[in-house]
């Protein structure tokens, strides 16, 4: 049953992963599995059983949901923006609860036994930084096919790092970073039709999409490896103003989600009824998700 959870969980991650403005890490703090994802991916090679039989149905829930998600992506931000945007609404706000009592079982444990000046710092930061970064994203992101040159590959190494690493980070969207660099829709088109050669075996095809995705991946690994690292240091060194840094990250990420996918243009009654239902079954469905965790 733990596993069928997790792979769920996971394919929620690798959804949110491919939404612009939507973060996955914000969705693993929100249903509960965060610590439980870094301290497994910090230490696979001290204790590799462990850790591999966390992360082995996380990463196959991930992998469907980004391979499933982006043939789905682009219709439905394209046709039900509004209602995508509030389903995920809801199932990042729906961890509050659960982070909250987190960050407030950290303050009984410290010293002060309270919330002091640089928690309320780190917050207002980290909140600011989020509602910033969306800002920063240009009008064009025409790179929508990517050849297979040498310094595309090498460029696409280094766009992995950046992203994993961003991706792992609460509040802060991995797919957005890729958006403001200009690398999102050519990666995605890449993930689409790796897929379609696949089933079609057409081995030209997969070779191709292989020698652009296969650099990426190496770098997003070893992205995902680096920024672990930090943030299990931060978890255990400052614990209250970690945590409160990332409920600064999830309060704002609202504001990246509709100014990415410009949702509040496409209003219609029915879409926005539709919208709060699934943004009420999305909330629930992660705080219950988040309750497991312990």
């Amino acid at each position: 049953m733990n596993f069928i959870l997790d792979t769920i969980k996971g394919a929620v991650i690798g959804i949110a992963n491919v939404i612009p403005g939507v973060s996955g890490g914000t969705m693993a703090v929100s249903m509960g599995i965060y610590n439980r994802l870094i301290s497994s991916i910090s230490h696979l090679f001290r204790d590799f059983k462990k850790s591999a039989a966390t992360l082995i149905p996380i990463l196959i829930g991930c992998a469907i949901g980004i391979v499933g998600f982006s043939y789905a992506i682009e219709y439905l931000l394209a046709n039900q923006p509004l209602p995508t945007c509030l389903a995920f609404l809801g199932l990042i706000l729906g961890g509050v609860p659960v982070l909250v009592k987190d960050m407030m079982g950290g303050v009984k444990k410290s010293r002060s036994g309270r919330l002091t000046a640089i928690n309320a710092l780190a917050f207002v930061i980290l909140f600011a930084f989020a509602i910033v970064l969306p800002l920063l994203q240009g009008n064009d992101d025409t790179l929508t096919v990517l050849n297979a040159s040498p310094s595309t590959m090498v460029l696409l190494f280094f766009m992995g790092i950046i992203a994993a690493a961003t991706m792992v980070v609460p509040g802060v969207s991995g797919s957005m970073i890729l958006m403001i660099l200009g690398y999102y829709y050519g990666i995605i088109n890449s993930i689409t039709t790796f897929m379609d050669g696949l089933k079609a075996g057409d081995f030209s095809v997969i070779f191709a999409q292989c020698k652009l995705l296969v650099p990426f991946g190496i770098g997003a690994v070893l992205g995902i490896f680096l920024i672990s690292k930090i943030i299990e240091y931060l978890f255990k060194k400052h614990t209250v103003s970690t945590y409160a840094a990332i409920l600064g990250l999830i309060l704002s990420s609202p504001f990246g989600i509709f100014y990415n996918t410009n949702a509040l243009a496409h209003f219609t009654i029915p879409g926005f009824f539709i919208g709060v239902l699934l943004f009420l079954a999305g909330g629930f469905a992660t705080w219950y998700m988040g309750k497991k965790h312990a």
